[in-house]
């Protein structure tokens, strides 16, 4: 089953994630998040294209600061996410059970070396 059902930039644009090198962020990213690079663009900013389950993130030289950006994985099972993750290495931190209006939802982060913080989540039925 896919794990990867969406993703939601916390800014504008999850196609253009502020990162310095795009190099270092593929090879990151595909070993971290299991992404697969599909595109490379030059216009309107150089960027790289990675995909998992039909799902694409983006990451561009914007002069953005990665600090105050990143997205919200909506994933299929919040339990296998995190495994996948750990067992890669990868920190994880606030596992917690997160409200949104009715919606309640089980989360976790994960801060990336570039700076970017992902959200990633799972509705709890």
């Amino acid at each position: 089953m896919p794990l990867y059902k969406g993703a939601f930039p916390y800014q504008q644009d999850i196609l253009a994630l502020p990162v310095a090198d795009l190099d270092v962020a593929s090879q990151w990213y595909s070993t971290a998040f299991g992404l697969v690079e599909v595109e490379r663009r030059i216009e309107p900013h150089p960027a790289v294209i990675l995909e998992r389950d039909g799902v694409r993130i983006g990451f561009a030289i914007t002069g953005g600061d990665a600090s105050q950006d990143g997205a919200a994985i909506l994933v299929s099972d919040i339990q296998r996410a995190r495994e996948e993750l750990e067992a890669r290495g990868i920190q994880i931190s606030n596992w917690r059970v997160d409200q949104r209006g009715t919606q309640r939802l089980q989360v976790f982060f994960v801060v990336a070396p570039d700076g970017l913080c992902f959200n990633f989540h799972q509705p709890i039925p």
